[in-house]
């Protein structure tokens, strides 16, 4: 999770609750089952707590919710594992905005890089990335070093639960929740 946006939308949201925390304590919180669930129809939600997720309690309708996550896109920098968006090529020459202590690190990361009277140079084009291309944790780094953000950061909502009428509904677009096929994996190993 990137803790600077987070912070944005907790800044927007400061009428409403985040928990962001291990999955598993949070299962248990709201309840694996219908034996042990806080209220009625709460357990389904925990279904949905796999990888990076998080829980909203809030006062606010479902549409405001949907409206506000809908248009909070920010762009962010790439990690290593993303895909490229495009292809980032470096054109040779100075390197202005890097302090000659920088050379090293520039040249450890993959640029063909030297010092020329006190300045780091490039010394030839070099392609950091291509369209499509699985990123590297040099590439993310070069990326990162040179300010260009290629990945989007965005909220997805997976389900909701109203408080007041017990309902649970699917946002997902999936037919079962991670966790459920997760299972349904697992049995079939056995």
């Amino acid at each position: 999770m990137r803790n600077n946006k987070l912070k944005d939308i907790r800044t927007a949201w400061k009428h409403s609750r985040f928990f962001f925390g291990k999955n598993k304590v949070m299962i248990v919180a709201l309840g694996k089952g219908q034996t042990d669930e806080y209220k009625d129809n709460l357990h389904k939600v925990s279904k949905y707590l796999c990888g990076e997720v998080g829980v909203l309690f809030t006062n606010k309708t479902k549409d405001e919710v949907q409206e506000y996550f809908d248009h909070f896109k920010e762009m962010d920098y790439a990690r290593a594992g993303n895909q490229a968006k495009m292809d980032i090529t470096l054109e040779e020459g100075p390197l202005d905005q890097f302090p000659h202590s920088m050379e090293p690190q520039l040249r450890q990361l993959g640029l063909p890089t030297a010092l020329k009277k006190g300045v780091v140079t490039l010394l030839k084009d070099h392609d950091v990335c291509k369209e499509g291309d699985i990123l590297t944790p040099e590439q993310a780094r070069v990326l990162k070093l040179f300010a260009m953000e290629m990945a989007e950061f965005k909220v997805q909502i997976k389900c909701v639960w109203n408080s007041e009428t017990s309902e649970f509904e699917n946002l997902a677009g999936e037919e079962k929740p991670a966790q459920e096929e997760d299972e349904d994996e697992e049995d079939d190993d056995v």
